[in-house]
């Protein structure tokens, strides 16, 4: 298994449905530089497609897409 990415802040959405993770996720991207990482953790399964369709529309990049059981964590960086 390949270690964790580096990150620079990260954000807890498990327990929150469609569409908090996305806002929760956006809302801590606009805090963040260009080049950043952010950590998201979700158990929404809508989440994996949601998030990563929002990443690919605002520029961002999934670098990472665990699961793990019912947890998806996603490292996204900031688009330049």
């Amino acid at each position: 298994m390949s270690p964790e990415p580096l990150f620079d802040r990260e954000v807890d959405c498990v327990g929150f449905f469609c569409p908090v993770p996305i806002a929760m996720t956006k809302e801590e991207m606009d805090k963040m530089e260009a080049g950043q990482v952010l950590k998201v953790e979700a158990d929404d399964p809508a989440a994996e497609e949601d998030i990563a369709r929002w990443a690919k529309r605002t520029g961002h990049e999934v670098l990472k897409l665990e699961k793990k059981g019912n947890i998806l964590t996603f490292y996204i960086k900031k688009r330049s």
